[in-house]
């Protein structure tokens, strides 16, 4: 309106009265491609041309019409098809008997204000030109378009201002699930699914592949956005991310294209998903191909997965492998034969028919044509034949949208005949009604055509796959069908083994597929790290911490192992724990062969001992006391040997009781041979008669009340809190280390201080009698073996509190077996000498120092 005022305002005065005139005058004439009369007209609006030429708008002048260039043949047959359609049901006796279909087919070029045009234009009567502006419309009853979703938008809008209910628009191409919406659209219909079933299929047909990492590129309408945001919403949660979003401009831009395919070339997805129509995607492709574009593996939207005009050999370098889901194919009885009947002498006044020919052959049957894109055109007679090599135009063997635009006549016809043959009371919609136009069902060409509660076509697709034909030309191959709307079911044909993916060198079959992911998959053993600030789909491989696996690919996250389980090398499996504890292993050989050692020699002192009792030496040094301190030597020895191998429940409480009584068993005997020698030597004095309290009764019974003390706090011990095997998990998580828990620490303790306490008396004992008189004082030797003894527990207690695992027992036990040859050295190897090797000196006089 700003644009008819600007004009009015810049024309002169005279030319201005004539403007304002009241009378309505036709600015310009917009005619249809085909016509013909009818007692019920049906509309027709196909993109005849894919591309448009905006005119100068700078409202200086009137402006002129949008040119259209780009001829396309394939919507040329999607008109014919319709003109088919309607002759045949006017040849019909069953069909709408007694009553003819007429049509306007007019050319939208691909672009909604020129669809705007053509809409106003099927609307007003017969033709613009014959009859005066705004006189009437003619019978009017349903308009077959639009084939963009954005056409077809604007479309169903004009007609509700103008409040013409009873004509509804049946699309054979606008996907948009926008258009589902009845509340905005309460009159159309559509032929072909709604693109939220076709964005289900393509975000199955991703997963299915593991393309994790695609790029998708849309064009500038609503079909683009609404396809993308329901992609974008299937996608949610799943695996797959988009790595950039482009759009198409709708007003085509080769500065905006050039940055487009800059950022499908600097991604790292291979994968590219395509919402676009022929219109806009024609010079991108070209666009493409000049700037060399390859290794793409392109995901075809409906829109484009069955256009023939990118089935030329020069386009498969660029688009070969390209998959997508077309809309289901039908058969159309005799499309083809009368398509061959399209000639210039047949329309010798139609300008579409002549830019067909110049579309196939390359030249016009009339000398002063051009082709649409202004181009001048060699003569030719206009009786060439068709071939069936011109698949744009001829190809009838896969029909699709063409099946669509018929499918669309023939649900106008039999929803018209419904109406017109209804009987009140006795209709086929709801109570028994005939108004319901919204309603049809019927069989066509073996398919039941059925319409949902939305008004969209109950969906099917066709897997495509586009490979390599034998001429080098592009063949659209069918490689499966999407089924069942309900459940969302990809079903894969045998074909499936056979596609065709083209990569950046050649096409590899089979179902070696394209890897199209941001990050390599992490292999088990390792877990996915997110990048800061990236996408989830690109991330980096850890590996599992210690006592963690992942026996999947991709994992999330490392699961832990069970407490008696840690994980292998390559960090897969959870195996069993090593367990630990003093076996019979080389440590364990060791100190069973050193314990073994020292009871025999202890024995064998004691065979000596035994054999020369009646000797000075042996006799002086109280003989019974020696014995008894032999045979508790021996058990300390051989006590060693149950803390050699697997802790039980009676090895542990058996360990550290045998222990800790005979250790006190025989410090108690050393502390009566102290008690011994020192009243020998003080009995000398006049009137001492300790000698008297140390018989031998006496010493049994010191040496008995010593052990019996050991022996009650072991039972307290026993009794209150036992010694148990104990399964250690924390001091090192790759192992289990088998060991006894001590229960009470009080208690053990409480056993050595015992212990201790022997030896420290016994220590201030023998020191005291140290320099007594004699050549063998036996007190020097008892405060050695006390000194050793005492020196060896006392760098027990640290070594035992830091030693880990099985060390811990063998510290103790290299703490026995060296108190023990400590105490078996300093109190017998001398003896020993001087009965073996200094028998000599083995007399009463040698001994006392006399």
């Amino acid at each position: 309106m700003t644009l008819v005022l600007l004009w009015l305002l810049s024309l002169p005065l005279p030319a201005l009265s004539e403007a304002l005139d009241l009378q309505c005058t036709l600015q310009n004439v917009f005619n249809p491609g085909f016509m013909a009369d009818g007692h019920f007209v049906i509309g027709g609006i196909f993109p005849l041309h894919y591309n448009q030429e905006m005119p100068d708008l700078n409202c200086t002048y009137k402006p002129g019409p949008v040119k259209c260039n780009g001829f396309d043949p394939r919507a040329f047959r999607w008109a014919l098809a319709m003109k088919l359609a309607v002759e045949e049901i006017n040849n019909s006796s069953k069909l709408l008997p007694g009553h003819t279909l007429g049509y306007k087919i007019f050319d939208s070029c691909a672009y909604p204000l020129t669809g705007q045009r053509a809409t106003l234009a099927v609307l007003n009567g017969r033709n613009e030109a014959d009859m005066p502006m705004c006189s009437g419309a003619g019978p009017m009853v349903a308009i077959i378009g639009e084939s963009g979703s954005a056409q077809s938008i604007v479309l169903s809008r004009i007609l509700r201002p103008f409040m013409i209910p009873m004509v509804s628009i049946i699309s054979y191409f606008s996907s948009c699930a926008c258009l589902s919406d009845r509340r905005e659209f309460p009159t159309f219909f559509r032929t072909i699914p709604s693109d939220a079933y076709q964005v289900k299929a393509i975000a199955k047909l991703l997963l299915h592949f593991n393309w994790t990492w695609v790029g998708v590129v849309r064009g500038d309408h609503a079909y683009g956005h609404f396809a993308l945001q329901g992609l974008l919403k299937e996608l949610d949660g799943t695996s797959v991310c988009i790595a950039y979003q482009e759009m198409i401009p709708l007003l085509y831009n080769t500065r905006r294209a050039l940055e487009i395919i800059h950022v499908i070339n600097s991604s790292s997805a291979r994968v590219v998903v395509v919402f676009s129509a022929e219109g806009e995607l024609t010079p991108f492709l070209r666009d493409c191909m000049e700037q060399n574009l390859t290794g793409i593996q392109w995901v075809a939207s409906e829109a484009w997965v069955t256009a023939s005009v990118f089935t030329e050999s020069k386009y498969y370098p660029l688009l070969g492998g390209t998959i997508g889901f077309g809309i289901r194919q039908g058969h159309i009885p005799g499309l083809q034969e009368y398509l061959m009947m399209v000639n210039p002498q047949k329309y010798p006044s139609n300008p579409l028919v002549q830019e067909l020919w110049g579309a196939l052959y390359g030249c016009s049957p009339s000398p002063s044509s051009s082709s649409s894109g202004g181009t001048q055109l060699p003569f030719c007679t206009g009786q060439e034949t068709l071939h069936k090599q011109h698949s744009a135009y001829m190809n009838t063997s896969n029909t699709r949208i063409t099946y669509n635009v018929y499918k669309g006549v023939y649900a106008i016809a039999h929803s018209l005949h419904n109406l017109m043959s209804c009987k009140p009371g006795n209709g086929p919609f709801i109570n028994s009604t005939c108004t319901d136009v919204t309603k049809v069902s019927f069989t066509i060409s073996g398919e039941r055509v059925n319409f949902d509660m939305k008004g969209d076509s109950i969906p099917s697709y066709d897997l495509i796959n586009w490979q390599k034909g034998t001429a080098g030309n592009i063949e659209l191959v069918k490689a499966g069908i999407k089924y069942d709307i309900f459940i969302y079911i990809l079903l894969f044909t045998k074909n499936y083994n056979y596609l065709s993916f083209l990569t950046s060198d050649c096409c590899v079959f089979g179902k070696q597929v394209p890897v199209s992911v941001c990050s390599d998959s992490c292999t088990p053993g390792f877990r996915k790290a997110v990048r800061n600030g990236e996408p989830l789909c690109c991330f980096d491989c850890v590996p599992c911490d210690s006592g963690k696996i992942s026996n999947q690919t991709d994992s999330i996250d490392c699961m832990a192992c069970p407490d008696d389980y840690w994980s292998n090398v390559d960090g897969t499996a959870c195996i069993p724990k090593v367990v630990e504890f003093l076996s019979h292993d080389a440590m364990g050989v060791i100190l069973t062969v050193i314990a073994v050692v020292g009871a025999c020699v202890t024995l064998s002192v004691f065979t000596v001992f035994l054999y020369h009792r009646n000797t000075p030496i042996v006799r002086i040094n109280n003989s019974e006391l020696s014995f008894f301190v032999l045979f508790s030597l021996t058990l300390c020895f051989l006590c060693a040997l149950i803390f050699i191998g697997e802790p039980t429940s009676w090895s542990c409480m058996l360990r550290h009781t045998t222990f800790s009584i005979t250790f006190s068993l025989c410090i108690s005997c050393i502390l009566g041979k102290t008690l011994v020698v020192l009243a020998a030597f003080t009995a000398t004095q006049p009137g001492n008669n300790v000698m008297k309290w140390l018989r031998p009764v006496q010493q049994r019974i010191i040496i008995f009340s010593c052990t019996l003390v050991q022996m009650l706090i072991c039972a307290a011990w026993l009794i209150a809190s036992p010694p148990f095997p104990y399964r250690n998990t924390q001091y090192q998580h790759s192992k289990i280390i088998l060991d006894c828990s001590v229960g009470s620490d009080l208690a053990f303790w409480c056993v050595l201080g015992y212990i201790g306490l022997l030896a420290t008396v016994c220590f201030v004992l023998a020191f005291l009698a140290r320099k007594l008189p004699g050549n063998f004082n036996e007190a020097k030797y008892i405060t050695f073996s006390m000194l050793i003894f005492c020196a060896v527990w006392l760098a027990f207690v640290p070594a035992y509190v830091s030693s880990p695992g099985k060390f811990t027992t063998a510290v103790e036990i290299f703490a026995i077996l060296a108190s023990s040859f400590g105490l078996l050295l300093c109190l017998f190897a001398p003896k020993c000498y001087i009965i073996l090797l200094k028998p000599e000196k083995n007399t009463k006089q040698h001994l006392m120092g006399k």
